[in-house]
């Protein structure tokens, strides 16, 4: 019995040292993996507007859900780079746009320990869709800053969203926009 586990806790340890030597090998981050031919070759794009979550158009912030989507399509329209189309059974990306709260408690520190989301702050996300595969091909993300007056909200929304907006067009090759 003692020689099986001699030789359990010999093989372990061999493991994690050929685990550990094949990771050191591994060659470092030094540049982006490639980008979906479909995202820049894209020349016609149907915006999915996938909400907001429940809430999140109380005060602080002024508009309605439909608020991201609407600034969204319009800037994006704006560009120029794309035909925006109104079927995506047409298009060659579906770019779905949702603005969510982060799930679960926010960050708080218990005994020197930080639990809770990483990052509790509303958040903008687009996933690019491939509109013939309907696969997803990329995903971006933004966070809204918190403010404590309405303006400053307001500001710090349409930050993000153009952030959102300009990630996408620098994966798909484009010029980003300017400023809100």
């Amino acid at each position: 019995m003692r020689t099986l586990q001699t030789c359990s806790c010999l093989s372990l340890a061999i493991a994690v040292s050929f685990a550990t030597a094949a990771l050191a090998q591994m060659p470092a981050y030094d540049q982006a993996g490639p980008i979906p031919p479909a995202v820049t070759a894209a020349k016609t794009i149907f915006v999915s507007n996938a909400g907001a979550d429940s809430g999140l158009f109380q005060s602080p912030f002024t508009g309605d859900p439909d608020r991201a989507y609407t600034e969204f399509y319009a800037a994006l329209k704006a560009t120029g780079n794309y035909t925006l189309v109104g079927d995506p059974a047409q298009a060659d990306l579906v770019l779905e746009l949702r603005l969510f709260a982060p799930y679960g408690p926010t960050n708080q520190t218990n005994a020197n320990k930080q639990i809770g989301a990483a990052d509790p702050r509303p958040r903008f996300r687009l996933v690019v869709y491939d509109g013939k595969t309907h696969y997803i091909l990329w995903t971006v993300t933004s966070s809204i800053e918190l403010a404590y007056l309405q303006k400053t909200h307001d500001k710090n929304f349409d930050i993000a969203l153009t952030e959102v907006l300009n990630q996408f067009l620098k994966v798909a090759g484009k010029p980003a926009l300017g400023a809100h």
